[in-house]
């Protein structure tokens, strides 16, 4: 007897004739939007230090993220969280690719940071425009620094970080 022999008549068993699951569901209702900000589920450690977590809008996430950053890192966090909101009383927060993104509604995300081994990167989208250019960055917009444990420039950063809110930002915030 041949192997494909023992199956039924008429009956197929290839993914393509099974109907699909709507990927979409419960989505974009403000109802699901409330449940899903109020169930955040823990953060949890990547390889190399950066926080894993659900992508979300709002402070909440963007808290739990830093909460779960390691050591001096959660530091870092709590202070450009707390530089940022203070510089920019009108900024908007989510998680998008286990990073916290700040922006402006209907201008787009100005900043996004991510922790990593042995330093957390802040990357500015319109990072070309600020004046000085922050060091990192080979893209045609986008440049970054890194902070290490003991070389936060908080002067700067305040500099940079109204430079960049006062630029189109990047995507939809």
């Amino acid at each position: 007897m041949r192997p494909d022999s023992r199956k039924a008549v008429g009956k197929s068993t290839s993914r393509a004739s099974q109907p699909r699951k709507s990927a979409t569901k419960g989505k974009g209702s403000p109802k699901a939007a409330a449940s899903a900000a109020t169930k955040l589920k823990p953060a949890k450690l990547l390889a190399g230090g950066n926080t894993r977590i659900a992508k979300a809008d709002g402070d909440a996430p963007v808290q739990t993220y830093i909460a779960a950053m390691p050591g001096w890192k959660r530091d870092i966090g709590k202070r450009l969280d707390a530089l940022i909101v203070g510089t920019v009383p009108n900024v908007r927060k989510a998680v998008k690719w286990n990073s916290p993104f700040y922006g402006i509604a209907g201008r787009g995300w100005f900043l996004v940071f991510q922790a990593f081994t042995h330093y957390v990167k802040v990357t500015f989208f319109g990072g070309t425009s600020l004046r000085p250019v922050p060091p990192g960055g080979t893209g045609k917009l986008g440049r970054w620094i890194d902070i290490h444990e003991h070389d936060f420039d908080e002067a700067q950063m305040v500099a940079w970080v109204k430079q960049a809110a006062a630029l189109p930002g990047w995507g939809k915030s």
